[in-house]
């Protein structure tokens, strides 16, 4: 699939700590086979492949001399089949919130929707030990600062995603 069909993910990027304790968490509670991505914190799922210029240039003014958001890992989210732990940052919400009114009339459904900021650890197992894990993890859990270091955009082809741009916090 070339760049004119290919959709455009993006996330927001951790620093290089918060990171590696994320896909440590991922590695250790994510199916195997299905564990073919970095822990993420997706921004929007789907954004039309002719947007990549302009979402780039977005990208750049709001990192670009800017100081990282302030953002904490505010509790754990029981997806059903899954879990998340929830990230907390109204300066990242308010970022997204400001590409969402740039892109609205691009916007699929998924991405229209409200935004729920978190970090997927667990995903397509049963609920039943989705639960497990979530009261598991619950009963230790305490909010702790995590570091925004950027945010990335992706190309999105079918498997593992692809690279188009990182912009960095000053």
């Amino acid at each position: 699939m070339n760049d004119l069909h290919a959709p455009i993910i993006v996330t927001a990027l951790f620093g290089r700590e918060d990171q590696a304790w994320f896909d440590a968490q991922r590695r250790a509670h994510f199916p195997p086979e299905r564990n073919v991505l970095d822990a993420h914190c997706t921004m929007f799922h789907h954004l039309a492949p002719e947007l990549a210029a302009e979402l780039r240039q977005r990208l750049s003014a709001l990192t670009r001399g800017q100081s990282a958001p302030q953002a904490r890992i505010g509790g754990l989210m029981n997806l059903g089949k899954g879990v998340a732990y929830r990230i907390e940052s109204p300066e990242l919400e308010s970022i997204r919130a400001e590409l969402a009114d740039a892109f609205a009339t691009m916007l699929i459904p998924q991405d229209r929707a409200g935004w729920r900021p978190h970090v997927t650890i667990q995903n397509k197992v049963e609920p039943a030990v989705a639960k497990t894990l979530h009261a598991t993890l619950s009963s230790t859990f305490t909010p702790r600062a995590v570091k925004v270091a950027g945010l990335a955009s992706w190309w999105y082809r079918g498997g593992p995603w692809e690279a188009l741009s990182r912009h960095m916090f000053a």
